[in-house]
């Protein structure tokens, strides 16, 4: 084999990849930040030290770095995210909703591996996280319902999901990306359904595992807020003669209680309520309607020298025999999704308690899951996979959730319906259907799918724009880029034939099964998108070195970059998951690296069996 000497600009590529790759692993940045900057150095540094030929003319530049955000594959991206959000908002799986829930209540064990099949056969034709979102609630309600644990049956269909996306090319963006860097470098152009085949015959195995093994390896876990007791009452305080309140102006009041104290309303008499301001004089008789918990309640009443009752009973004061009432107060768990209006912002950036009634009570920290919340509730800047505990009467909750805005788990199986939901069904046959029967090609047919769905009303440019993803578009683009800045500077060429040479005499299937299980450990610590990126141009490049058919390599990338199953921040349905089901990090390590070794032990053999290696 040639020799490859590596210069100072492939050289200095790699040192900004392998920072890439650190960047996107720090929770503390977003990942739109990171490799926002990750593309200005790049194009920067090749802007201030040009790469050129003996001639004079550049090899590779600035320019073509920008090409990532016209890809052929980041268009079909997007515009899948977009057409799989009208499914999401018009409702349209509901009949699969329906029937998965009735089999939860009648046959558990069934219901299981028929839920792990659904779901997968679904992810592979939508994006995993609306078909995770749709499913997580059927299996909390199915839990509540049936008493056994949600962190069974949680996991294992987050991570069917997973192994679903993997089996054709619109599966996931991963997918979608490997396919078009490897049209872009000049290689066989895949079709919708090639490797259908070896994910169905290791995947199957995979399924199988998930189905029988996992649920026995998961430890019983309660939910980080499985509490159904509701948490904050609603009361009066009878303003009494001679108590601390009597005479006082509502500031005095409130500063009496620190400023905590959180009043509603205050009556005077039947007809007569007065309006909150600072300077009102407190009278004796006077009720004054507020919110907290029992604790709080009870200090309040002594501090102020007042009364505690119910709202609905003025006769019997709080006591031991008459403890406080919550009537019509439930209490709800809200995953934060992208997208949701609540990702990125604080409570009180969203005026969440004034637009949807509700009282946020307490917040789970997906990234943190053993750390405690300190702090302002209202000032938390909430992150994707978050659960915030929220109470409000049963309406309030029911229109959350209808808004389709907000992933709710109150076990219930509701789900929007509108009869727009066979159109936006039909809409999605005909973007599959025309791109598996070679009519278009993805990115094609997706965009006629998008603008069928907006022009028969099954999506708003609200929805739709709402439903793209920053952080996914950034780390594509500057993957792309740096994949290229790879391939132009020879840097992917030489890592190939390190590669290879590091692995001199074994055979190519063992090679083969090598550099999957690289792309493995590396999409289970960075971003899926960013390890295939980068992955399939040395992919390719071994293949070359090693004189065999490069499309065994290439699915290996893809099939090594989608087994993220090994710890939550893999893929964002894990992180989804893990909150709902109270899992720990380590629950993931258990399940996860033994289906990881199960599907890796399948495509090292499988692949070179098919491809003839």
């Amino acid at each position: 084999m040639q020799a490859i000497t590596p210069d100072a600009h492939g050289l200095a590529v790699l040192a900004l990849t392998v920072l890439a790759l650190y960047l996107f692993t720090r929770d503390n940045i977003p990942l739109e930040s990171s490799s926002f900057a990750i593309l200005i150095v790049l194009t920067a540094g090749f802007t201030l030290f040009p790469y050129v030929d003996a001639k004079g003319d550049a090899i590779v530049g600035p320019v073509d770095f920008f090409a990532g955000f016209g890809n052929e594959a980041l268009v079909a991206i997007c515009a899948l995210m977009m057409v799989g959000k009208a499914l999401e908002t018009t409702g349209a799986l509901q009949p699969l909703a329906t029937i998965v829930g009735r089999a939860w209540s009648s046959r558990p064990v069934l219901a299981l591996v028929t839920t792990l099949i659904a779901g997968a056969i679904l992810s592979a034709f939508m994006n995993n996280t609306p078909i995770v979102v749709l499913l997580m609630p059927i299996l909390v309600g199915a839990s509540l319902r049936s008493k056994f644990p949600v962190s069974g049956v949680m996991m294992p269909m987050g991570l069917a999901t997973i192994i679903g996306g993997m089996s054709t090319t619109i599966g996931t963006s991963t997918n979608l990306l490997v396919v078009g860097i490897a049209h872009d470098l000049g290689q066989h152009d895949f079709t919708m359904f090639e490797w259908v085949l070896p994910v169905a015959i290791v995947g199957g195995v995979g399924i199988a595992f998930l189905w029988l093994v996992a649920p026995r390896m998961l430890p019983d876990r309660t939910p980080p807020m499985a509490d159904t007791t509701p948490r904050i009452f609603s009361a009066q305080l009878h303003v009494k003669e001679g108590g601390f309140a009597a005479g006082k102006t509502l500031s005095e009041v409130l500063a009496k209680a620190d400023g905590s104290l959180r009043i509603d309303k205050i009556q005077r008499s039947e007809s007569l309520f007065l309006a909150k301001l600072p300077s009102v004089t407190i009278q004796p008789g006077d009720r004054l309607f507020v919110k907290d918990s029992p604790e709080n309640l009870k200090h309040y009443e002594q501090l102020l020298g007042t009364t505690l009752y119910n709202l609905s009973d003025d006769e019997h004061p709080v006591d031991e025999d008459t403890p406080l009432e919550a009537k019509g107060q439930q209490l709800a768990e809200v995953v934060i999704t992208r997208g949701s209006p609540l990702h990125l912002r604080s409570l009180a950036a969203a005026r969440f308690t004034s637009s949807y009634g509700l009282l946020p009570l307490a917040l789970h920290r997906a990234r943190a899951p053993s750390s405690q919340v300190t702090g302002d509730l209202n000032m938390i800047r909430l992150r994707a996979g978050d659960v915030l505990l929220v109470q409000g009467t049963r309406e309030s909750i029911a229109q959350l959730r209808d808004s389709g805005s907000m992933l709710v788990l109150d076990g219930t199986t509701d789900l929007p319906q509108t009869h727009h939901a066979k159109r936006a069904l039909s809409i999605m046959a005909f973007v599959v259907l025309a791109a598996a029967l070679g009519v278009m090609p993805i990115s094609v047919s997706a965009i006629v799918g998008l603008g069928l769905m907006i022009a028969t009303g099954c999506l708003g440019w609200r929805d739709a724009t709402a439903a793209l993803s920053i952080p996914v578009v950034m780390i594509i683009v500057t993957a792309l880029a740096l994949g290229k800045a790879l391939v132009g500077t020879g840097m992917a060429d030489f890592i190939a034939l390190s590669f290879v040479n590091a692995a001199a005499g074994l055979p190519a299937p063992v090679i083969l099964s090598a550099f999957m299980l690289l792309m493995t450990v590396m999409t289970n610590i960075v971003s899926n998108n960013a390890a295939a990126a980068i992955g399939t141009p040395i992919a390719i490049g071994i293949a070359s070195q090693l004189g065999v058919s490069p499309e065994p390599f290439i699915l290996a990338t893809l099939f090594g970059a989608n087994m993220s199953f090994a710890t939550p921040y893999g893929y964002q349905t894990n992180l989804l998951v893990m909150t709902a089901g109270g899992y720990k990090f380590g629950d993931f390590l258990r399940v996860g690296i033994p289906l990881t070794i199960v599907m890796w032990i399948g495509f090292s053999i499988v692949l070179p069996m098919l491809y003839q290696l």
